[in-house]
């Protein structure tokens, strides 16, 4: 018998060579023993869709790209050349301390179990038990460590866009304290409320308030946008703002950049569906119209407005249709995403110009304007917008009281999308002032005015970008 299950596992295709270990250390076991761990193994390996999987890893690569090097060309373009490698640095340095935070507790508070607010740290800790095996309740046709991986993109972006609004005036030293307790306090929690089992916000698993955001319109961009708000008032203005100018000094790193972050950005909204199916289709085409359709409404506010349209400002406008549709990018027809686009040009350059003029704040690169306000845009909209005809599961998913409710748009949607909204802004802006004086009282964060004047390349990092 032995010998006939041995010659029945080469002719399968699996050898004892490729076993898990589980099933190799059974070799001892009992016949029974041994039967029911193979078939626990085949089980878990017909359950990965190797489709679905490498468009994650390549969605997985794409988000990273966005980071390193959309951002790091996007943001170093926009300051001055003496600060180019430091605003550099800190996109940089975030794609080694993240992900490491992410592996040790981060994961396991943003999608271990838990309860509304945040799930366990140590379920997951050091990646315990995140390995090939899927876990059903996120994406059930690839091994959670894919799912793991592609999720920690995001949150190594989110407190990189931060960096925008303190660019050219924080210590380094600072920055990394900062982000390191702003990811652990607001971006793990939120992004478990969001999209954790049984978060707050999660419309499909469990949750309370049914908030829909596909891409992390609350956990990635509201929450930065907002916390770069608070930032940028509470360091200060930069030397010299707003009286002497402060041109970016290379526009074409920055148009690079832009180029880079929507390609990239496929893989940020598309790649959300978990899948290569039909709805990561519709994301993708969602994406492209309402970044298409915001440049060109950005472009023509600045024509009337100005009397030429900037490259910078189409540009800057393309970014704010990315960030607007990303939450809705899963839920909404497009013509609905090209409306979205359309209304974020002109809300968010509205922002960059006459808002921040009005109150006179310094947020260096604007990350308030494009990120916090547009996907605000996109959240309240997505709340008359979501289409079941795009998504069907929103009209069947939710339940209240044992009876579906469908989220598809109207008031009712929209009032969720609002309090979704309140809660990120509230959060974003408690914990934030919170952390910001914490810092500030432990290490200070800002640099001195002499080191402001030098740039915090040489004075931060030790090094010049250009060298004549």
């Amino acid at each position: 018998m032995k010998r006939l299950l041995s010659t029945s596992l080469m002719m399968t295709g699996f050898g004892l060579a490729t076993l898990p270990a589980a099933a190799a250390e059974a070799v001892g076991a009992t016949l029974e023993q041994r039967l029911a761990s193979l078939e626990k193994a085949a089980q878990a390996t017909s359950a990965i869709n190797t489709g679905d999987n490498t468009w994650i890893l390549i969605s997985t690569a794409l988000v990273l790209m966005m980071t390193a090097p959309g951002l790091i060309l996007f943001y170093g373009g926009l300051v001055r050349r003496h600060n180019v490698l430091s605003t550099m640095m800190h996109s940089l340095i975030l794609m080694a301390v993240v992900s490491l935070l992410w592996m040790v507790f981060g994961y396991s508070v943003a999608f271990g179990e838990g309860n509304a607010i945040f799930g366990n740290p140590f379920q997951y800790f050091m990646f315990k038990g995140v390995g090939g095996a899927p876990n059903a309740n996120y994406a059930g046709t690839i091994p959670q460590l894919s799912f793991a991986l592609f999720q920690m993109m995001f949150a190594i972006i989110t407190p990189a866009l931060i960096s925008g609004a303190v660019a050219e005036r924080i210590k380094f030293s600072a920055f990394l304290l900062f982000i390191a307790l702003w990811v652990t306090v607001v971006y793990f929690p939120l992004c478990h409320m969001v999209w954790g089992n049984g978060g707050l916000f999660n419309w499909a698993l469990g949750g309370k308030i049914p908030v829909l955001d596909f891409a992390g319109g609350t956990v990635v961009h509201i929450s930065s946008g907002v916390s770069a708000l608070v930032c940028a008032v509470y360091l200060g203005k930069r030397l010299g703002f707003p009286h002497e100018p402060m041109p970016p000094h290379n526009v074409v790193f920055s148009l690079i950049g832009t180029g880079l972050l929507w390609f990239g950005w496929f893989g940020f909204n598309a790649g959300s569906a978990l899948n290569a199916g039909e709805l990561a289709t519709s994301a993708f085409a969602a994406t492209h119209f309402s970044a298409a359709a915001a440049a060109l409404s950005w472009a023509a506010m600045e024509w009337l407005t100005k009397g030429k349209p900037s490259v910078l400002g189409a540009a800057s406008g393309m970014v704010a249709g990315l960030a607007t549709i990303t939450p809705a990018s899963g839920f909404v027809t497009v013509p609905s995403a090209t409306l979205i686009g359309l209304v974020a040009g002109i809300v968010c350059y509205a922002g960059v110009t006459k808002l921040k003029q009005r109150f006179r704040y310094d947020d260096s690169l604007d990350v308030f304007g494009v990120h916090g306000l547009g996907s605000t845009v996109g959240m309240l909209l997505l709340g008359f917008l979501a289409s079941p005809a795009i998504n069907p599961a929103i009209a069947t998913t939710f339940k209240s009281g044992g009876k579906t409710v469908s989220l598809a748009g109207g008031f009712a949607q929209f009032g969720n999308q609002l309090i979704g909204v309140a809660v990120t802004m509230v959060l974003a802006v408690v914990a934030s002032l919170v952390l910001l004086k914490l810092v500030d009282t432990l290490i200070g964060l800002r640099v001195s005015e002499e080191d402001e004047s030098l740039g915090l390349d040489l004075s931060q990092h030790g090094e010049s970008a250009y060298n004549e």
